[in-house]
C-alpha cells in the first residue's frame, strides 16, 4: 500500500516529472510570489484559475437572518471578501458603523485591507498572525464583546465552533456565498499537477467534469479538510501541505518537483 511521507505520495509509479501545474486560485498580484519563482527555477508552466467564485447575497436575503449589526461591538474578519461584503451590506442598509467598533482581523494583510473603508489609526484593530486559532488567542482577552462574524455559506468551522462552546457572544452573518466557477474551457486541457486549497475546489471539479478521471494527474491538497475531500472523492493525494518540511503549498510543490525532476 502506498503512503504519504513528508507530504508526498510514495507510490513510485506516480513520481513522474512535472512540466505543468494548475493552481485553483487567482494569479498572485505580487511579482515575487513563490509560484513565479518555481516557474523560473524549474522551467515549469504554472497557470492560475479559480475553481470557485464569491458572490454577495442580496440585502433582502440578508435581512431574513434578522441580524442587527449595530447591537454588536466587534467584527471578526477572516478574509477580504468578508470585509467587502460587510461594508456593502452596511451601505445598502444605510448603516454607519460606530467609530468605537472593534475589528479583529486574521492577519495583518487583512487588517491593512480595512483601509479601503475606514481610517485605521482612529479605530481599534486587533490582528492575528496566520490562522483563526492564532486570532482566538487575542479574542480570548475580549470575552465581553458582542462579536459579529461575516462569513460565506461555506465557512471554516474552527473559530465559530470554539467560540460557541466557550460562552462568547457570537453571531454568524452570511453575507456572501461560494459557488463553482464555469471551467468548461478546461475540458481538454491537462496538467501534471492540480493544486487545491479548499473542499469547494473539489466540488467544482466534479460539478464541471462529472466523469473526471485522475490517471497520471497529481493532486496537491492544502489543509486537512481539503485532503479529506480529495480522498472522499476517491482520488489520490500526491502532495499534501502544510507539513513540517513544507508549511506552504508552494513549499510542498517545490519539495515534490525537486524529487521528480532530477
Amino acid at each position: 500500500m502506498s503512503e504519504i511521507a513528508n507530504g508526498v505520495q510514495q507510490d513510485a509509479s506516480r513520481l513522474k516529472k512535472v512540466k505543468s501545474i494548475l493552481v485553483t486560485q487567482a494569479a498572485p498580484t505580487d511579482a515575487k510570489s513563490p509560484y513565479f519563482e518555481i516557474e523560473r527555477k524549474y522551467n515549469v508552466k504554472v497557470d492560475f484559475r479559480p475553481f470557485i467564485e464569491v458572490q454577495g447575497i442580496a440585502y433582502k436575503e440578508f435581512r431574513k437572518q434578522k441580524i442587527d449589526i449595530l447591537t454588536h461591538t466587534a467584527i471578526i474578519f477572516t478574509s477580504r471578501n468578508a470585509i467587502d461584503h460587510f461594508f456593502r451590506i452596511c451601505k445598502e442598509a444605510k448603516i454607519e458603523v460606530p467609530a468605537d467598533m472593534k475589528y479583529f482581523c486574521i492577519t495583518e494583510q487583512t487588517a491593512n485591507y480595512l483601509q479601503k473603508y475606514i481610517v485605521i489609526r482612529k479605530r481599534k484593530v486587533f490582528t492575528g498572525t496566520r490562522t483563526a486559532l492564532d486570532l482566538l488567542e487575542i479574542i480570548k482577552k475580549h470575552k465581553t464583546e458582542k462579536f459579529l462574524f461575516p462569513c460565506s455559506n461555506k465557512r471554516q468551522k474552527d473559530l465559530p465552533d470554539y467560540m460557541g462552546t466557550n460562552d462568547f457572544q457570537l453571531t454568524e452573518a452570511v453575507m456572501y456565498e461560494t459557488v463553482s466557477a464555469d471551467l468548461s474551457d478546461l475540458e481538454n486541457v491537462f496538467y501534471d499537477i492540480i493544486a487545491f486549497y479548499s473542499p469547494s475546489g473539489i466540488t467544482s471539479l466534479f460539478l464541471n467534469f462529472p466523469d473526471f478521471k485522475q490517471n497520471n494527474t497529481r493532486l496537491a491538497a492544502f489543509g486537512p479538510t481539503t485532503a479529506q475531500a480529495v480522498t472522499d472523492a476517491g482520488l489520490i493525494i500526491d502532495i499534501q501541505a502544510p507539513m513540517p518540511n513544507a508549511p506552504s503549498m508552494t513549499g510542498a510543490l517545490e519539495y515534490y518537483i525537486k524529487q521528480v525532476n532530477k
